[in-house]
């Protein structure tokens, strides 16, 4: 009988005909054989084979298909960062790419594709363990089939490795000695610690899974799809282990559920959630610093939200929604189509608003009055944080705590007693999710002020603390709790908007500094040049790596150079003329100045020269959409509109505009009638929004 767990050692072998892979600590199990080129695969008997040892590896992470070739990639390095009851767990750090071919010459498709695959894994925080299911909340744990392998038990929303894993999980389906090779592994963030509170030793983890399902970037990937997927949506479970301190780096890795004394083990977890509104909305890129924000008709989303909320009873039970976007402004919008969009999916809703001294609608509730269908356990609540919390006051937060009141306390926490005779003490019955614009910076402030209200809650009703203490109070305790909800903020903002979060000086501290009101200058700054000029390729990678878009099934025609710039050559040269026109400039400020009729030529040059870049500098202001890095290879259907919109109103200025009629290689026509030129690529686009589950 197979192992269920994977192998926590694998050697290969490489010949010209195959790789083969095979644990030396398990040397009676058979060895997974891996054909060359053709990517065929078998398990075979170790002794029978052939070739030369090329390494040890940490586990296979899956094995990715792209235009001209299939590579394997594997894990090279991996970092131990702690144990859960003793489970080890640990830290992609460095991975390796075996093609099954040797190319003799290079395809730059090809080349981009492994480069923007190498870049996501680089800067991705993915994590595994060989032993522990990583994806499941222990809620979900509790009622687990343990005889089934580790990669059937993961959740497949949070198998980050899912699609990758495909060719090894259809040779499962004919023989199950392949489930110790099937390593899943999570994309998110990790913390374990172990600590004191008030003498009590305690294990402290904090862990967020980001799913698979409509991954991207800020401003590629918003609001929900057909299938009900929510993008930026996460599961945030914190946990807290008592009577267990192997929760650190020191003693041994190998040993399950090590105790700290003779006390049963207990287990103490909550679950939050966060994602974007469930509608069909997008900000559209164009350079400004406030990207055009768009709503579709609330009718079209009614299915997909409908879907959505279905998983997410099905799954979590009541969900509180807690809606912390503006109600004034631009996300005034977002906050009217979430509202209208929950009035439409429950039965016989009714409204209630409060007002302050602040705004005229601090909270605004939208309940069912009836209980027909299972989406009448929804329970929306809005809560204006822009205004009650401004000036950093977020104490204010509070405010919405008391407002959950009867849910919050209804919640319940997930409670188990390893070894005791009644394992489950108690299950969370509901969740709050959580959202803002971006589900970033505001909803994490939430999200760490209920995780340490239901934190009092459990240390009081374990007996760990009394009626009237605060974990606040106990300041190692809370320099703990405070970065590793911050670190938290930081993974999974960038992740989404390529920047760590905003504030976490006060996340951290409890006080806003200068330093931190610089860092979020910074970090604003950059995410504005990140989310214009460098989230095409980011959403690629995540569109690569997940399956969304599959090299393989695009013909070669539409697919060659794929990634080039077909704009018209005009279009490609006004930054570089505005380059040069500003180095011109300082030029002639800063050479040395001839005299008489020297000086005045050179202040007509600079002159000249200054004009020129400030047409440019306009030109790239009016017509933005032409400069913001787009995703390639699945480009979202308001760039196409946007950008032909732009291409057509720059064909019909009188000065550029008969210029970029004429320009280009091939005909501007052609190569500009698309994001990346042609007929031929729209059709590549429809061929390419393909997704493999």
């Amino acid at each position: 009988m197979a192992s269920v767990n994977p192998f926590r050692d694998i050697n290969i072998t490489a010949s010209a005909a195959h790789y083969t892979f095979r644990s030396p600590s398990s040397p009676n199990a058979p060895a997974l054989v891996i054909n060359r080129p053709s990517g065929d695969m078998r398990l075979a008997e170790p002794s029978a084979l052939g070739g030369k040892r090329v390494t040890s590896i940490a586990g296979i992470l899956g094995i990715v298909r792209l235009r001209l070739d299939k590579y394997i990639i594997v894990i090279t390095k991996a970092l131990l960062v702690g144990r859960i009851q003793g489970h080890s767990v640990y830290k992609i750090q460095a991975t390796e790419f075996l093609p099954l071919q040797e190319r003799q010459l290079h395809d730059p498709d090809e080349d981009t594709y492994l480069s923007l695959l190498r870049t996501h894994l680089r800067t991705g925080p993915m994590y595994f363990s060989y032993s522990f299911d990583l994806t499941n909340s222990f809620q979900r744990q509790s009622t687990a089939d343990t005889s089934l392998p580790l990669w059937k038990r993961a959740d497949e929303r949070f198998f980050w490795n899912r699609y990758i894993q495909s060719d090894l999980i259809d040779l499962r389906s004919s023989n199950s000695a392949v489930d110790p090779y099937i390593l899943p592994v999570y994309f998110g963030y990790l913390n374990i610690s172990t600590v004191v509170l008030k003498s009590t030793t305690l294990t402290f983890i904090l862990i967020t899974r980001k799913s698979r399902h409509r991954a991207g970037t800020r401003y590629f990937t918003r609001g929900v799809d057909e299938a009900g997927n929510v993008a930026n949506f996460n599961e945030t479970e914190q946990i807290v282990v008592l009577g267990d301190a192997t929760g650190g780096l020191g003693g041994d890795q190998n040993s399950i559920g090590g105790k700290q004394n003779s006390q049963d083990t207990q287990i103490l977890s909550y679950l939050q959630t966060r994602g974007s509104v469930p509608v069909y909305w997008s900000e559209v890129n164009n350079l400004k610093y406030t990207p055009k924000l768009q709503v579709k008709n609330l009718d079209l989303a009614m299915n997909s939200a409908r879907k959505h909320f279905d998983e997410q009873i099905r799954l979590y039970g009541d969900n509180y929604m807690v809606n912390l976007v503006n109600q004034k402004g631009r996300e005034e919008r977002v906050k009217a189509a979430y509202e209208n969009i929950v009035k439409k999916i429950v039965s016989s809703p009714t409204e209630s608003k409060e007002s302050s001294s602040k705004t005229s609608e601090r909270f605004r509730e939208i309940e069912p009055t009836a209980k027909i269908s299972n989406l009448d356990r929804l329970h929306y609540v809005y809560f204006d944080f822009h205004h009650e919390c401004r000036g950093m006051k977020w104490h204010r937060a509070q405010l919405l705590l008391d407002k959950l009141g009867d849910g919050l306390q209804g919640q319940q926490y997930f409670h188990s007693m390893e070894g005791g005779a009644n394992n489950v003490r108690s299950n969370q019955k509901s969740v709050v999710r959580t959202n803002c614009m971006d589900c970033l910076d505001r909803t994490n402030v939430v999200q760490s002020m209920l995780a340490r209200w239901t934190l009092n809650r459990q240390m009081i009703d374990v007996g760990v603390l009394v009626e009237g203490e605060n974990t606040a109070a106990f300041e190692n305790f809370e320099v703990m709790f405070r970065n590793a909800w911050a670190d938290n903020a930081d993974v999974v903002s960038r992740a989404y908007s390529g920047t760590g979060a905003l504030k976490t000086d006060f996340t951290r501290t409890g006080v806003r500094t200068k330093a931190g009101a610089f860092a979020d200058l910074s970090n604003s700054i950059t995410r504005y040049f990140r989310n214009n000029f460098a989230d095409g390729p980011r959403q690629d990678a995540y569109d690569l790596f997940l399956g969304v878009y599959l090299p393989s099934t695009t013909n070669n025609i539409s697919s060659s150079l794929l990634f080039v710039d077909r704009r018209p050559i005009l279009i490609q040269s006004i930054p570089y003329i505005l380059y040069a026109a500003i180095f011109l400039v300082f030029a002639a400020f800063v050479l040395p100045r001839p005299t008489g009729s020297g000086l005045a030529s050179i202040r007509i040059f600079a002159l000249f020269w200054l004009l020129v870049g400030l047409w440019a500098a306009n030109f790239v202001r009016v017509h933005g959409m032409l400069y913001v890095n787009w995703p390639k290879l699945n480009v979202p259907g308001f760039a196409m509109d946007g950008y032909a919109e732009a291409l057509s109103k720059v064909k019909k200025d009188k000065f550029v505009g008969k210029w970029v009629e004429r320009g280009g290689i091939s005909g501007s026509r052609e190569r500009g009638s698309s994001i990346s030129g042609g007929n031929i690529r729209l059709i590549h686009l429809e061929e390419g929004k393909k997704r493999i589950e």
